[in-house]
């Protein structure tokens, strides 16, 4: 069965939507998913399943949530080979030695013009930057996430579509997961 990567929107953020790793784990088995692990407590699991549509996995699972633990909650699901071009090409990322603390990628939940992004005034601080790749903003945030105006909410509202972000040490550690399989 092919592995993929379930990235979830917005849980278990500052008491947000709430959502223990091992009740999500068990709505992804009710599917018939198997081989789920989860990753930290923000909504990624990494599983095998039957068929190659990731789309329908992601509405499978969205649908799951909403009836065992009652949130509505946007899942983007993605192939691992396609998480694994993702990690590898990082037009930002200098290489080894780099703090992966000052990397993120913002996954977008649907395509956008790249004439949409390339349209944007972003608001860049200084030595900040990001390039849209397919469907993934590419973040470096020198002076980290917490400081940035270069969000998961900016890039939603800019852009009019869902997305969620995650650390450059989250992608690698997916990627990760999702190859030893």
């Amino acid at each position: 069965m092919p592995t993929f990567i379930a990235l979830l929107r917005g849980i278990n953020v500052s008491g947000h939507k709430p959502i223990p790793m091992a009740a999500l784990k068990q709505s992804a088995e009710a599917l018939g998913w198997g081989e789920v692990v989860s990753y930290l407590q923000s909504g990624n699991l990494v599983f095998s399943a039957r068929g190659a549509d990731p789309l329908r996995h992601a509405h499978a699972l969205t649908a799951r949530i909403a009836a065992d633990l009652q949130h509505e909650v946007a899942v983007l699901v993605l192939p691992a080979p396609a998480l694994k071009r993702v990690a590898s090409a990082n037009p930002l990322w200098p290489g080894p030695g780099a703090d992966v603390q000052l990397f993120h990628a913002t996954f977008l939940m649907e395509p956008v013009p790249k004439s949409a992004f390339a349209a944007l005034a972003l608001p860049a601080g200084p030595g900040e930057a990001a390039v849209l790749s397919d469907q993934v903003v590419f973040l470096h945030r020198p002076r980290g996430y917490g400081r940035t105006k270069l969000t998961n909410a900016y890039f939603e509202k800019a852009l009019q579509v869902r997305a969620t972000t995650r650390n450059w040490r989250t992608v690698l550690a997916l990627t990760g997961l999702a190859g030893e399989r």
